[in-house]
């Protein structure tokens, strides 16, 4: 069965850097895609960036990009999201998610991290 346990959440003051953690256990990922997504206070969760297992490319939404890093260490099985210059819209809470390569869709998700961006 398929785990995925983020870390690194917190409070942090705008300008400020975090790095996120997403541990992933019972399966070895290949050609499988990680992702990490937020959701803030009433609004729709939405995606923030992701990574190919095999290659290490990677893609981001434009909100984040050349602020975030995604980044994954196979021999631990986990992926990061290092995230710079914070700002107090980037305050939500942080999921880590797989997708398998033949799915459409992100089939795995972790429990979620708080991270809050304070002005």
């Amino acid at each position: 069965q398929v785990q995925l346990v983020e870390s690194g959440g917190g409070l942090v003051q705008a300008g400020g850097s975090l790095r996120l953690s997403c541990a992933a256990s019972g399966r070895t990922f290949s050609n499988d895609f990680m992702g990490w997504f937020r959701q803030a206070p009433g609004k729709e969760r939405e995606f923030v960036a992701h990574i190919r297992w095999s290659s290490g490319s990677t893609y981001y939404a434009d909100s984040v990009k050349d602020r975030f890093i995604i980044s994954r260490d196979n021999a631990k099985n986990t992926v990061y999201l290092q995230m710079n210059s914070l700002k107090p819209e980037d305050t939500a809470v942080y999921y880590c998610a797989a997708k398998l390569l033949q799915s459409n869709t992100y089939d795995y998700w972790g429990q979620g991290t708080q991270v809050t961006v304070s002005s």
